[in-house]
């Protein structure tokens, strides 16, 4: 299979912006790390920043994110939507998670869901986390950073695997044969890059991304800083909050927390 570089991912892909300017590491801290200093020096609109490894690799909260090296896709896409104010910039999580629900198909023919906010889960089994970071400057959007990693060939079965905080799946594990990160990656930028037009033409990807979730209609507890929240989950808002209906009716947006399923 085609190895990672920059050189074979800009000759794979057909992209007009989205991977154009390419930064491989084979190893490296954080690809959002990178991806953010690379923004603050005015990298622009569509630049991947991309790794075999990463040593501090993390998803939400902190959360370590572990990956053996050479097996997966670990990268971070910096954005300049101009078009976003930022508490509009979930969308941006949306179409990426979209994307690759799009690719999932197209490579395995199975219906990939959504964890809210940010997980893509295959037969309820985590494929990818995702996990955005902003810059602003003053009220304005001046660049998101979007981590993706994917689990593509790892098999989770090593001596060396951790204890998983939830179950997880990989792209080989449901094929049952290894397949081409390449492939993958480019096809999964293709459709960054068409989501991210519709995006900016104006179409707002909030009814198909709830379409995918995982949890809707069900009763689900939400851990937040503060406080526990429980209630029905009755959907999501152009912006990607979480809408939880409690016992009296009364219907709470909640933009960020840990959701799980309650027990009944």
């Amino acid at each position: 299979m085609i190895a990672l570089s920059a050189k074979n991912i800009r000759s794979a892909l057909n992209t007009a912006w989205v991977g154009q300017l390419v930064v491989y590491h084979q190893s490296v801290g954080s690809t959002n790390d990178e991806a953010k200093e690379l923004a603050e020096a005015g990298a622009p609109d569509g630049t991947l920043v991309i790794a075999d490894h990463q040593m501090r690799g993390r998803g939400r909260l902190d959360r370590q994110w572990w990956s053996p090296p050479g097996l997966n896709l670990l990268f971070s896409l910096i954005f300049r939507p101009e078009f976003l104010a930022p508490h509009q910039a979930q969308r941006l999580m949306m179409i990426c998670s979209l994307a690759l629900c799009d690719v999932v198909t197209k490579v395995t023919g199975l219906w990939a869901t959504v964890k809210w906010p940010n997980d893509v889960l295959l037969g309820g089994r985590k494929l990818c986390g995702l996990l955005a970071e902003l810059g602003l400057s003053s009220t304005r959007l001046d660049y998101a950073v979007v981590g993706m990693g994917i689990n593509v060939n790892v098999d989770f079965a090593g001596d060396d695997a951790p204890a998983l905080m939830t179950p997880a799946t990989s792209l080989k594990i449901e094929l049952g044969r290894e397949i081409s990160r390449m492939e993958v990656l480019a096809a999964l930028l293709r459709r960054v890059e068409a989501r991210y037009e519709s995006l900016r033409a104006g179409a707002l990807p909030h009814d198909e991304w709830q379409s995918r979730l995982n949890l809707l209609g069900q009763t689900v507890q939400v851990t937040m800083p503060h406080r526990v929240l429980t209630g029905l989950a009755t959907g999501v808002d152009a912006d990607g909050a979480l809408l939880v209906q409690q016992p009296d009716g009364k219907v709470e947006r909640v933009l960020a927390g840990d959701v799980t399923l309650r027990e009944q």
